[in-house]
């Protein structure tokens, strides 16, 4: 599979297009003024406990405190981490009992922590006092002795193999643990052990930092939006990365050199006046990336709902009427509509409770055929994702880690006429709304002359459909009311003003 990774940076944005076999199927998005927190490690200063949400929250000399869980000051909580892959531990490791936040934490202590969670809305960071810090094969955990291997590593040879180098070939330091990442697949020792030299010599690094510095400061920034997706998304398969920005394209080359020494790749420096993603034609896949319909090839559509409490996504035949019966144009149409909404899922970058309706089905083998396909084009997916089976409704639920804003929300702010709605009152509502509006200006201060500036459609249904009503509250108040259409104004705004 031909798979190019294209890189630009323009008007203060780094934008990172994945694509395989020309088409778009991961997107990344960097702002210079929006400063990005996974994966940093600050020395903060324990600014309020909660023994009642078993919790603290951490000045950490940003906008917003860090929210510290208990059960975080105490344990890794891994299973959040996206970029992280989820580990299989030693065996025997004892569960510690969780202890109350005030028996752990205390108002003015000092404490190191690693932010796990980006703030999301009116959320600040959420904070683990155990750290992971990544390579390209390895993740270094600082005070845990463990060795993991990821899970999605299922060949057993293969993992056999890497316990093996581990327990037999590799130097690394005491007092820390890997996980070994997905990536690591038929590495040899010598390229473990370059992992581990590089991720020791930054742990020295970051601990030798700790000591220097003055609490709420950062300790340690994560890799930039090209270096990371260097570290985590090139592979053997990658054929072509392309970048249109000299500086980037000069640091990338540095960055690849001693990241990835050895390692023969084609990097191409873009010249053409052309912009990149408009060269490769991808740039209404992206715009397409933020509206609610996307449409399948047969004919069908999935439509996709980002609420604040969960992502609801429904899948429609559309134009799609097959060619033999319902139950069998159902099928097909749920089939291609479980790889487009797997994608989807990882080109929005959404997170959190996602419910999707497919298109229900009678047949037994069909759902289990279903499930299979989505389970499957769900593993290509980075973040951690819990499915559970397709209920009786034809619904699948899962759960997608969130540990960023969503694509679209870091694109978009919510609309301030609708507010998030997604609607606005219709032109009969509002034109009723006016009359209700003028009503209550002239109150009983009768025998005045009153202009209304509305909307347009508004004013055009006020004088026609409307215009016994204008004239009833006419006589009933003796008073003359002249209705002004304004292009300028909303639907739903409405402007009175009295004539002296």
């Amino acid at each position: 599979m031909k798979r190019e990774i294209l890189i630009s940076m323009d008007a203060n944005e780094t934008q990172v297009a994945i694509l395989e076999e020309g088409h778009l199927d991961e997107y990344y998005i960097e702002r210079l003024d929006e400063s990005r927190m996974f994966g940093n490690i600050y020395k903060g200063k324990v600014k309020t406990v909660i023994p009642g949400m078993g919790a603290a929250f951490v000045d950490l000399g940003t906008k917003k405190d860090g929210f510290l869980y208990v059960g975080d000051a105490m344990k890794s909580p891994l299973d959040l981490d996206a970029e992280y892959d989820e580990a299989e531990h030693n065996k025997g490791h004892q569960r510690e009992r969780v202890k109350s936040i005030d028996q752990v934490l205390k108002v003015g202590q000092e404490v190191i922590v690693q932010i796990v969670k980006e703030p999301i809305a009116n959320k600040g960071p959420r904070l683990t006092t155990h750290f992971s810090v990544p390579a390209r094969y390895l993740v270094m955990m600082p005070g845990d002795e463990k060795i993991g291997i990821s899970r999605r590593l299922e060949d057993r040879k293969e993992r056999e193999r890497i316990r093996q180098i581990f327990r037999q070939e590799l130097d690394f330091p005491k007092g820390v643990g890997f996980i070994v990442r997905t990536a690591a697949e038929g590495k040899s020792e010598k390229e473990f052990q370059r992992d581990i030299r590089y991720l020791t010599k930054l742990w020295k690094r970051i601990h030798g930092t700790i000591d220097q510095r003055k609490a709420p400061c950062i300790i340690h920034q994560e890799l930039s939006l090209v270096e990371r997706i260097i570290r985590d998304h090139f592979d053997e398969d990658t054929d072509t990365i392309v970048v249109d920005h000299q500086d980037v394209y000069r640091k990338l080359l540095k960055f690849m050199a001693i990241y990835l020494p050895g390692q023969k790749v084609q990097v191409d420096l873009y010249r053409d006046h052309t912009p990149l993603f408009e060269k490769y034609t991808i740039e209404k896949a992206i715009e397409k990336t933020f509206q609610k319909t996307v449409f399948l090839k047969s004919g069908g559509h999935i439509v996709i709902e980002q609420t604040e409490g969960l992502v609801a996504i429904d899948v429609n035949t559309g134009k799609f009427t097959g060619h033999r019966n319902l139950e069998e144009t159902v099928f097909k149409n749920n089939m291609e509509a479980a790889g487009e909404v797997a994608r989807q899922l990882r080109l929005r970058d959404v997170g959190g409770i996602i419910i999707i309706d497919f298109i229900d089905m009678e047949r037994h083998e069909h759902r289990k055929a279903l499930y299979r396909t989505f389970s499957e084009a769900v593993k290509k997916d980075r973040a951690k994702t819990n499915i559970l089976k397709i209920s009786e409704l034809g619904l699948v639920e899962m759960t997608r880690q969130r540990i960023r804003p969503s694509l679209e929300s870091a694109v978009y702010n919510t609309c301030p006429y609708c507010e998030g709605k997604g609607m606005v009152k219709s032109p009969t509502t509002m034109a009723i709304q006016t009359i209700k509006e003028l009503r209550k200006a002239i109150g009983e201060t009768h025998g005045r002359t009153i202009n209304a500036y509305v909307h347009p459609r508004v004013s055009e249904r006020l004088l026609t459909q409307d215009q016994r009503s204008i004239h009833l509250l006419e006589k009933q108040t003796r008073s003359r009311i002249y209705i002004f259409p304004d292009t300028n104004l909303h639907m739903e705004d409405v402007n009175i003003t009295f004539v002296k």
